[in-house]
């Protein structure tokens, strides 16, 4: 009898749903059974903020840690919190098809965000988030929080603040959209690079792990967000840093293209947004020019110090090879 496939996972309530849904596509696709294994994380027991702790991979090392000492088979990720390095010793297997990767806001009395009154307190543990809502001018202050998605909903209905703006991918997946009392387009606010998608990875000398789960794999999700990790790979910045960008795939003159948007934006509100065009076999060239494009512009005088060798390759471009709650973050 073949031996289920253990697939490492954080035990917040959406990481277990999130790689609930991908044990149930691999079961499907494979016919393997899959037991979930449940890994701890230093940005589940700690209560600091995320970008006390480092904010790119707090979430992401432990369970890294455990694919390669054997003790899982693969391992899911909110692909936003992976560090744009590439890792040694762990391919990408599969990037599934993408939740909606816009950003959404709960409100008290089902308010919209132009409807929030001048003042109104809005809680988010995200600089990125903060610095867009600045930019937009509507004279909100921003809250920083912590915690998983129904402690953040509570703040709401305790009265702690007026909204929250959460990711809408990790509200649809804990089937709490019923919540939302506006999806925010990314005109106003562009997501975080990689949300809303999933990052499934393996060991890169586990050949038959990969072959498995290459079926779960969307070359258009893969396009999208391979563009936009390039470009916070690019402008040398982590997953907490305030850059957004959104990759949308769409039919061009010569065959399907890659539309990428991104902002870097400051606290104060000041803000360089620009958009490029380019191929799908092109995606990480296009992530790369639409960061040059931005530090033209003037980002990175909008942007805290940059770390050194954060830039490294974001994410394998061709085919691989044969070879507790309070710190929940929301993909």
């Amino acid at each position: 009898m073949t031996a289920p496939l253990r697939l490492g996972t954080r035990r917040s309530a959406l990481a277990l749903a999130q790689s609930g849904h991908v044990a149930d596509a691999v079961r499907a696709a494979t016919g393997r059974d899959v037991e979930l294994v449940e890994v701890t994380t230093l940005g589940d027991v700690s209560r600091e903020a995320l970008t006390a702790l480092g904010g790119t991979g707090v979430f992401v090392s432990a369970l890294r840690e455990s694919l390669l000492a054997g003790e899982v088979d693969f391992a899911v990720h909110s692909l936003k919190d992976l560090p744009t390095a590439a890792p040694d010793g762990i391919a990408l297997a599969a990037v599934p098809v993408r939740e909606d990767p816009r950003d959404a806001l709960v409100a008290r009395d089902g308010l919209t965000l132009g409807e929030l009154p001048a003042g109104s307190r809005v809680g988010t543990g995200s600089p990125r988030r903060a610095a867009q809502l600045a930019a937009l001018g509507l004279g909100l202050e921003t809250v920083p929080i912590r915690g998983n998605v129904d402690t953040r909903l509570r703040l709401v209905t305790d009265a702690q603040v007026d909204a929250v703006v959460l990711a809408r991918a990790g509200l649809s997946r804990l089937g709490r959209l019923d919540a939302v009392t506006e999806t925010l387009d990314p005109l106003q606010m562009l997501p975080a690079p990689g949300q809303g998608a999933l990052a499934v990875e393996c060991r890169a000398d586990d050949a038959a792990t990969a072959a498995l789960l290459a079926v779960l794999d969307d070359p258009v999700t893969r396009a999208a967000v391979l563009a936009e990790r390039a470009l916070l790979a690019a402008l040398e910045a982590g997953c907490a840093a305030p850059v957004g960008a959104l990759g949308e795939v769409a039919e061009g003159d010569d065959g399907p293209e890659v539309y990428l948007r991104g902002v870097v934006a400051a606290p104060d509100g000041a803000a360089v947004r620009l958009s490029a065009t380019g191929s799908l076999a092109d995606a990480e060239a296009l992530g790369r020019r639409l960061a040059a494009d931005l530090f033209e512009a003037g980002a990175a005088e909008l942007m805290p110090e940059r770390p050194s060798g954060s830039g490294a390759d974001p994410m394998p471009s061709g085919p691989i090879p044969p070879t507790t709650q309070p710190g929940e973050r929301v993909p």
